[in-house]
């Protein structure tokens, strides 16, 4: 305790987004200016792919696509909307390489979907993996290391090296629902089939936009012999 108060008056804390001095900071290290503008993902949504609804009143329901469309995964869910604070620091942590970023964002969602994970009843978490060619140029796995702090948090075990991603893909920024699909078509696949037969598992990602990489991931896990598979993502972006 002494140690890190002599070094907050080294380095006095400040928020991650507008870099202001906090007077007294939380794991999150966010201002409460910063803070109320991350917009937290809340009923009414999808009981199945977790798309909030646009009134503010009502029940959680299954939305059209999701009663039209088969999913592999029992339920997703965002801890906040991307938009505003959130979207920059995560923009900042995965493509500034701000690794230390990854705390705040990890906690941020283990405290929004604190309620959520218990009733999965998850054996482990999986973090979407990148192809080897991409872990190269950025250094690090965005999901691997939020997982990292889900799996402290929550206290579930965290496998790492079982989903892997075989083939190359484009980047899924800027292309259409249809092309994310296409583009991410069998890029996956699980080198240890054992290890996810009759298990229930949590599938780790940055970013719901689409759900295109976590529907293909969730897809490869149960043809693997997965039990049930849910999704959670630290941020969803809202068409």
């Amino acid at each position: 305790m002494f140690f890190k108060a002599f070094l907050d008056i080294l380095f006095p804390p400040r928020c991650h987004v507008c870099r202001c001095f906090l007077a007294e900071p939380t794991d999150i290290h966010l201002c409460d200016g910063c803070r109320e503008k991350i917009l937290t993902v809340r009923s009414p949504l999808c009981t199945i792919c977790g798309v909030p609804f646009a009134t503010e009143n009502g029940i959680d329901h299954t939305c059209g696509h999701c009663l039209t469309t088969q999913r592999p995964f029992a339920g997703a869910r965002a801890a906040a909307r991307f938009e505003g604070p959130l979207q920059e620091l995560i923009h900042r942590f995965k493509y500034g390489r701000k690794i230390h970023l990854s705390r705040p964002l990890g906690l941020l969602t283990a405290t929004a979907l604190g309620n959520f994970h218990p009733a999965t009843s998850a054996d482990c978490i999986i973090p979407v993996p990148l192809h080897r060619r991409r872990l190269r140029e950025r250094g690090f796995n965005q999901s691997q290391l939020i997982g990292q702090i889900l799996a402290k948090s929550w206290e579930i075990p965290l496998s790492v090296h079982n989903l892997r991603r075989i083939h190359w893909t484009k980047p899924q920024t800027g292309l259409s629902a249809a092309e994310r699909e296409r583009n991410i078509r069998n890029a996956f696949e699980v080198a240890l089939p054992d290890r996810v037969k009759g298990k229930r598992l949590l599938l780790v990602d940055d970013v719901y936009t689409t759900g295109s990489t976590v529907t293909e991931c969730a897809k490869t896990l149960r043809q693997s012999g997965a039990k049930e598979i849910h999704v959670i993502t630290v941020a969803r972006a809202v068409m």
